[in-house]
């Protein structure tokens, strides 16, 4: 691939389909940056389209450039990453922004999520994982690099612990079997946990979530968690 032209700027001037994915890298790092760029352009749907190395950068290239992803360190000088979060979510809602990080712990992780990001990746994963969480991500789902999310929901809930107006339909026309489903969920139970725990199928569990899917417009487990808790479902009602 034909490597393009940078500006002073940090501002890729290159020619990109309808159909590509483009792509901020936000990162102190400048031979990180020049790598992690690399990589993606072996993705021939992917395109690098700007680098930031500070978080003042990121906000200003994000309003500017207005891409599909950031790749954001938590990391940065003049802005941290969380503030540059936020403000990125404020200027261009519509960007998605996946946290790539060297560590983190739960309540950053919780903190993220309610500031906008899409997604969080560790540094050292692997390099599939890094194609795969971009393309979800802009699929509509979320990435959290986990296989239990229960203690970051438990985060969430703490975070979550003052109290709201409720919604006009505090159960979004969820049934009292669908309600069970979406408690449990918070809890981190599995499907099979479940299926147990309500003495069904685990076929029929997949069958109710499906259906609450369906219903609140989501698209797997995570997401449902962040809305019950977002929600307020598991205050009172679900405990």
């Amino acid at each position: 691939m034909t490597r393009p032209s940078a500006n002073i700027a940090g501002v890729w001037d290159t020619t990109t389909r309808a159909s590509t994915i483009t792509v901020l890298i936000a990162d102190d790092h400048a031979i990180f940056r020049e790598a992690l760029r690399k990589l993606l352009e072996n993705d021939p749907k992917l395109s690098v389209v700007g680098e930031a190395g500070n978080g003042r950068d990121a906000i200003r290239l994000a309003r500017e450039l207005h891409p599909d992803i950031v790749l954001l360190d938590l990391c940065m000088p003049l802005t941290p990453g969380l503030e540059a979060l936020r403000e990125i979510t404020r200027v261009a809602p519509r960007i998605r922004t996946l946290i790539l990080t060297a560590h983190i712990g739960d309540s950053a992780v919780a903190e993220a999520l309610e500031l906008g990001a899409r997604g969080v990746l560790m540094k050292h994963a692997a390099t599939e994982l890094l194609f795969k969480s971009i393309h979800m991500v802009m699929a509509g789902q979320y990435w959290v690099g986990r296989d239990s999310i229960a203690d970051l929901i438990a985060r969430l809930r703490e975070r979550q612990a003052a109290p709201v107006a409720m919604p006009s339909d505090p159960v979004f026309g969820l049934t009292p079997r669908e309600l069970e489903m979406v408690a449990a969920v918070v809890a981190g139970c599995s499907n099979s946990d479940i299926a147990d725990k309500l003495a069904i199928s685990s076929k029929t569990v997949k069958h109710h979530l499906t259906n609450i899917f369906d219903k609140l417009g989501l698209s797997n487990r995570l997401e449902l968690a962040l809305f019950a808790v977002q929600h307020r479902f598991a205050a009172g009602r679900f405990n």
